[in-house]
């Protein structure tokens, strides 16, 4: 059987990043574009990346596997409350 491989730790900062850029591209695929409107979910996502790459570099993980294990807990966070 094989085993799943190990996911990066995540610390709690990037997960509320992630989830408050989840929140605020929800929020701008529900208008009609502008860049007015879809700005805060770009800020939100650029924070995001720049947090995920300093860790990555900080703790020396891989930046795309810590990114993805990110964004996977992020959705499994919002799949629990919701």
């Amino acid at each position: 059987m094989a085993k799943e491989p190990k996911r990066p730790e995540i610390p709690d900062d990037l997960l509320r990043l992630q989830r408050a850029a989840n929140a605020a591209h929800r929020e701008a695929v529900q208008r009609d574009y502008s860049p007015e409107g879809w700005r805060p979910w770009l800020d939100a996502a650029d924070k995001v990346q720049r947090a995920v790459t300093e860790h990555a570099t900080e703790v020396g993980v891989s930046r795309y596997e810590l990114e993805m294990a990110v964004k996977k807990a992020a959705r499994e966070a919002g799949e629990a409350e919701g």
